[in-house]
């Protein structure tokens, strides 16, 4: 239904360009110079109020009258079972839902039933509803626009400034979103510190991960929020998955740039960034399948224990997954480099190496850290790869055949579980502050260098 509205919406737009322009023609009297402005700028004027009114109406309706709808049925059974947690009406609903649905629910009863029925009348004339008022503001703003038509209307003037709005409302809600990001860590974070006693120390420097295994009893246990076999296991496996990635990608750039010919360059390139498109789970899955089991057969050849799981396996296969990423940046970066320098060390006899080495790569070095970091913050928020082969385990090692974890992992294990939400979202919410923080200070490092060499090259 609704997703019919918006194609209505956007067909009603399309019909007011048409009348608009239509409109101007008329009005010109056959002069088009008479207009103040051309005729597609008055259809584009028409076509702009009507998917602004239309497409605002809906979405403020369908996310506004839904709440509402949300709060009347829990305000409704919360009336009819007093004694019931609140957690427990929101299940109760969500079963409401899917049996308005005709989907499979946790659990059915008579209350569930007839709650339904009631709930599918009023989303039936929720959707309905919805979907006229949509209809109706935006014939109403095209009817407007339409009526303002004339040889003296700025429409050029108006469907700019329209545009330019949409455009600053746009930058605007980027901003204002990542500040909501960085304020919601920032408050749940300072409410986990608030509920284990400030004690920052605990969970820098604790070596023991285990946050809600005291939850139930009313209090986390500090002995049991160290981040530091998290942290530990992420910069494991992100520095193998650099080792790997970073010498084999910018040796791929180097050689697809200035050495290999033209018609290698056409297929070894593409070939090299199908592996970007290849779904994390796949590697995963080849990671637990394939490189993991392989790894521990030839270690125990040697004698050595391997984990069924490790950070060795997950590293090398991250890395494999990142050699794109770090490829095809630092090719374009390379080939961004003035030809007139490489002319210029050619002419003073320097070989071809002589010259990648010495002037290109330097020239080079401000888009080839950007390329690095692009491939470390890659391999920070990677989590499927972890979860299938190096485990989901708190292990504090510095040994890369043993089963880690790391800190995207227990995230999502935290979110994800039984636990209550609110009661998980605490931990969860400090470990992606805290590693917001690093990330934030690696960029900040990245960038002074950047910039340093930038100031020597350009």
């Amino acid at each position: 239904m609704l997703a019919l509205t918006a194609l209505l919406i956007v067909g009603l737009a399309i019909g007011f360009f048409i009348l608009g322009r239509s409109k101007a023609i008329l009005s010109s009297e056959g002069v088009l110079a008479s207009l103040h402005s051309r005729p597609s700028y008055h259809g584009t004027y028409s076509l702009l109020w009507t998917a602004i009114a239309g497409i605002t109406s809906l979405m403020v309706l369908m996310i506004g009258w839904n709440a509402l709808q949300d709060m009347k049925f829990l305000s409704d059974l919360r009336a009819a079972l007093p004694d019931a947690r609140q957690i427990e009406i929101k299940l109760i609903l969500s079963d409401v839902k899917a049996i308005a649905a005709n989907k499979v629910s946790s659990t059915t009863d008579a209350l569930r039933e007839a709650t339904a029925l009631k709930y599918a009348a009023a989303n039936n004339i929720r959707l309905w509803a919805t979907a006229l008022i949509s209809l109706a503001a935006a014939t109403f703003a095209g009817l407007f626009t339409l009526r303002q038509v004339s040889k003296d209307l700025r429409a050029r003037n108006r469907a700019e400034r329209v545009i330019r709005t949409f455009l600053w409302a746009s930058a605007a809600v980027a901003v204002l979103t990542t500040i909501g990001i960085v304020l919601s860590l920032i408050f749940e974070t300072l409410n986990f510190f608030s509920n284990i006693g400030w004690r920052f120390d605990k969970f820098l420097f604790g070596t023991r991960w285990s946050p809600l295994s005291g939850v139930h009893e009313g209090a986390f246990d500090m002995n049991k929020v160290g981040a530091i076999p998290l942290f530990a296991g992420t910069l494991m496996i992100t520095a193998i998955a650099m080792v790997v990635a970073v010498p084999i990608g910018l040796l791929a750039a180097i050689y697809l740039s200035d050495f290999a010919s033209n018609k290698v360059r056409a297929w070894s390139k593409p070939m090299m960034e199908i592996l970007a498109g290849i779904p994390t789970v796949v590697y995963g899955f080849f990671a637990a399948i394939t490189v993991a089991p392989f790894i521990r057969n030839t270690g125990e050849s040697f004698g050595l224990s391997v984990a069924s799981e490790s950070a060795l396996a997950a590293g090398i296969v991250m890395g494999i997954m990142i050699i794109p990423f770090i490829s095809s940046l630092s090719d374009d970066v390379i080939n961004a480099v003035p030809q007139s320098l490489r002319d210029a060390s050619y002419g003073l006899g320097a070989t071809k190496a002589e010259t990648m080495r010495q002037v290109v790569l330097p020239a080079a070095l401000p888009g080839i850290v950007s390329a690095v970091l692009l491939g470390v913050s890659r391999a920070i928020g990677e989590t499927m790869i972890v979860v299938m082969a190096a485990g989901q385990g708190a292990n504090l090692t510095a040994n890369p055949l043993e089963a880690v974890t790391t800190v995207t992992v227990q995230i999502v294990m935290l979110i994800t579980g039984d636990t209550e939400a609110s009661t998980a979202a605490g931990p969860a919410f400090t470990l992606a502050f805290t590693l917001f923080c690093i990330t934030l200070g690696l960029n900040v490092l990245a960038l002074r260098m950047v910039r340093k060499y930038r100031e020597t090259y350009d």
